[in-house]
């Protein structure tokens, strides 16, 4: 099913979709906000830029975005898959329990805030450029993976990156060992068996891309995880 959207508001956009139980293609989006919040087993591709709360929810659903997209991509998803083939705002995958999001370039602050693993679900953000300050902030679990491709040099993540972590990992693609983390976190350069727990998921962001596998492997990889199940207790208590 074909929806216009250049004259729908996210409302009417919504109840389209929602109705035609059948994978869609929307066109000529502008900010609507919601898409497909709590979709499962459906295809959604759209042409444009969807707003705030692309697939909130997630219940597993696909959705492909041609284009930008707004902030809290994949807000509280719980299955499914987000693919944006360009940049998308702040929180990306805030409280995500399940499902992966694939970003082609760079994300904006507070990706990852509050990410969390629920039960076997183990949800994975891939952001092939660059990410903002306060990334995988509050992170409790899962995988986020920053690959730092086309970012003309700058650093793969800016401000104060996992501050009150206390679950999951984060990789970002080369030697970044010196970048200034909190306490509470432990860096090191990923071993073989870390390199492989994550080869999945760069193959698939690779052929969603069309980027160069062997290049990106080619590179170390920093990991950052949490050095205690109590990391609070570092941050606020006095010794």
């Amino acid at each position: 099913m074909h929806v216009k959207a250049d004259h729908l508001d996210f409302r009417c956009l919504n109840r389209a979709l929602q109705t035609a139980n059948e994978d869609c293609t929307v066109s000529g989006c502008l900010g609507q906000r919601f898409i497909a919040a709590g979709m499962g087993n459906r295809h959604i591709s759209i042409s444009g830029i969807p707003g705030n709360a692309l697939g909130a929810y997630l219940n597993g659903a696909r959705i492909e975005v041609t284009g930008n997209a707004q902030d809290a991509v994949g807000d509280t998803m719980n299955s499914g898959t987000i693919i944006v083939h360009g940049n998308i705002g702040d929180a990306a995958g805030y409280a995500m329990r399940g499902g992966e999001i694939y970003v082609k370039g760079n994300a904006g602050y507070r990706a990852g805030v509050h990410m969390k693993a629920y039960e076997e679900r183990v949800p994975v953000l891939v952001i092939g450029g660059r990410a903002g300050s306060f990334l995988g902030e509050y992170q409790a679990g899962g995988i986020i993976l920053v690959l730092g491709l086309n970012t003309d040099g700058k650093p793969l993540v800016s401000n104060f990156p996992c501050t009150g972590m206390h679950g999951g990992k984060l990789f970002l693609r080369g030697n970044c060992t010196k970048t200034l983390f909190p306490k509470q976190v432990t860096v090191h350069i990923a071993d073989s068996e870390e390199k492989k727990s994550i080869q999945p998921y760069v193959e698939e962001y690779c052929r969603l891309f069309d980027a160069d596998l062997d290049a990106i492997f080619a590179s170390d990889f920093t990991v950052v995880e949490p050095d205690s199940k109590n990391p609070y207790k570092q941050m606020y208590v006095l010794n």
